[in-house]
């Protein structure tokens, strides 16, 4: 079992993002929102907001007697570059300089980790 949640167009660099995805992937589901909410980067909110809802769509799938929020698992996470926007600033002597204004999208995949085990013993 799978569920997925996107956030798109977020501002801030991809990069930026990705310090802190590394930290919490392949991890439990309750143990990610706790390093999320203990980590001082502007980045762990948005990734905290999307994990939620990677959560809650799990749940409202398979529903909450059969699946509980404990037994799930972060099977992948997927930080892409958006679109830029593209600004100007003037600058001395009739000059422009560009302003990069980079955008990022988010994808969460969360499971109940009973794939990997039925997998395992196939192979």
């Amino acid at each position: 079992m799978e569920a997925k949640a996107r956030a798109r167009f977020l501002r801030m660099s991809a990069r930026k993002v990705r310090r802190v995805a590394d930290l919490i992937r392949g991890r439990n589901v309750e143990e990610a929102l706790n390093i999320l909410a203990f980590t001082p980067k502007a980045a762990a909110s948005p990734l905290e907001k999307t994990l939620k809802s990677a959560t809650a769509n799990a749940l409202s799938v398979e529903g909450t007697a059969k699946l509980k929020a404990e037994d799930l698992w972060i099977k992948r996470i997927l930080v892409d570059g958006g679109p830029i926007m593209k600004r100007i600033r003037p600058t001395s002597m009739g000059r422009a300089y560009k302003i990069r204004k980079r955008t990022n999208h988010i994808t969460i995949v969360v499971g109940d980790g009973k794939e990997e085990e039925s997998e395992a013993q196939k192979s």
